[in-house]
């Protein structure tokens, strides 16, 4: 990781166990508390999941200037407990419940690091409660999820940023000015890929709490620390299942596998650099190759895309058993920009110009604009709420990151080629 990000209870009990989209609607049909002015001095933040991902950005938010953490919400004893301690602040309120942390007046915005399962239901009542928010990708599970949370969102005028961080490279904005001058000429394909492989002992997406850990904790404990029923939340009801608890990654009730986790960095990434919105066409395959347990989600993965007007092919493939690597390529008729890594990885990208072509390549030493270094994701979030300005990976670049790789996932689930129909916004 870089610097930054290594960046009432009966009521709720009643809907335990509905779709999230049913939950979803109950939400955006309530009448929405429009975002107030930032706070001139400390902007109060809640962290609602400290697990894996949650516990890195609790360290990337207390990190920023100006910026207070005074509320925690975990629905895990120990997680809570990490996001107390990580907090810096011996007045910090811990909450089980998330929206008890929404209805604290100390609390003006909040960042939501729980699974993808939540991520609806939590972005929809803190828009309603006119919190700022800043949600860990994807952004959603469904495309009927995205629409009533961009809807929420833009009635509220709350400030929202996806964690997307590869946008806040300062190679990437360089490779954008690159781009815009035309140097590579017509762009007509993009490569992009994730591969990891870990020894057989330490099966990807099977760790503990954080990624490199391995050792199993009691799961006699762990129930006793849990509140399940809260975790599940709209999830379907089953009874207590700690590898779905740790490795929920590896089931479609929770999140979107390869496809939202891994695929969606990269994609949101060329969106970023090239703008084009969401793609035409998309064929995509998966298979469970080494992985062989009770995951539903493949282990290797391979998605093609269509840009039919602008002629361009956007490719990614990805395994969790080899260790290669495909760093983001981009393409052009005259010359291809290659980035040094995958796309959250990013320090420097090469012009590599066209055998015919002698004028593509940059002088040695050459930083396009003099670009000045960017502010990374948390901290560019935290400044639009102070200027209530718009932050890189908004709404808008959520929904498109949402449909593509949705898109990829449907194509795979359902072995056969799927359509963006704009008119309607919908997958065909």
């Amino acid at each position: 990781m870089h610097e930054a990000l290594h960046l009432n209870r009966r009521q709720f009990l009643r809907t335990t166990g509905q779709g999230a989209a049913t939950l979803a609607a109950a939400s955006a049909l309530a009448p929405a508390i429009l975002s107030a002015a930032s706070p001139a001095k400390t902007i109060g933040v809640g962290c609602i999941g400290l697990g894996t991902r949650g516990g890195d950005l609790i360290n990337a938010v207390v990190n920023c200037d100006g910026v207070k953490v005074t509320a925690v919400s975990d629905v895990y004893g120990p997680h809570r407990q990490k996001g107390v301690e990580r907090s810096l602040n011996p007045d910090v309120k811990a909450y089980v419940d998330y929206r008890e942390l929404l209805a604290d007046r100390n609390v003006d915005a909040v960042v939501i690091g729980t699974p993808d399962h939540w991520h609806c239901q939590m972005v929809l009542d803190a828009a309603k409660a006119g919190k700022d928010i800043y949600c860990e990708k994807g952004f959603s599970r469904t495309l009927a999820e995205a629409k009533l949370m961009r809807d929420a969102l833009k009635k509220s005028q709350v400030v929202f940023q996806l964690g997307h961080h590869a946008r806040q490279a300062t190679c990437a904005v360089q490779a954008k000015e690159v781009i815009a001058r035309g140097i590579l000429g017509p762009i007509t394909l993009v490569r992009t890929g994730r591969f990891k492989s870990t020894e057989p002992d330490h099966p990807n997406w099977r760790w503990y709490g954080y990624y490199d850990q391995w050792k199993r904790p009691d799961p006699a404990q762990v129930i006793k620390n849990v509140n399940w029923a809260l975790w599940l939340g709209p999830a379907p009801k089953i009874p207590w299942n700690e590898r779905h608890f740790w490795h929920w990654r590896c089931y479609y009730a929770y999140g979107t596998g390869y496809a939202g986790d891994l695929l969606s960095h990269e994609m949101d990434f060329v969106q970023y650099l090239l703008g084009h919105g969401i793609p035409d066409s998309c064929i995509s395959a998966g298979q469970i190759a080494l992985l062989r347990d009770d995951r539903e989600v493949p282990d290797t993965w391979s998605a093609t895309y269509q840009f039919e007007k602008l002629g361009r092919t956007v490719t990614f493939e990805g395994s969790m058993n080899t260790t290669d690597n495909q760093p983001v390529s981009i393409c052009g008729r005259d010359a291809t920009l290659r980035f040094d890594d995958i796309a959250h990885n990013v320090t420097k990208f090469d012009i590599i110009p066209a055998g015919y072509n002698d004028k593509a390549a940059l002088p040695k030493g050459y930083q396009p604009g003099k670009t000045p270094r960017q502010p990374n994701h948390m901290l560019d979030w935290v400044n639009c709420i102070r200027t209530r300005g718009t932050p890189k990976c908004s709404v808008d670049e959520a929904f498109i990151e949402t449909a593509t790789f949705l898109m990829s996932l449907k194509s795979q689930q359902e072995q056969r080629l799927v359509r963006w129909d704009a008119a309607r916004e919908e997958i065909v």
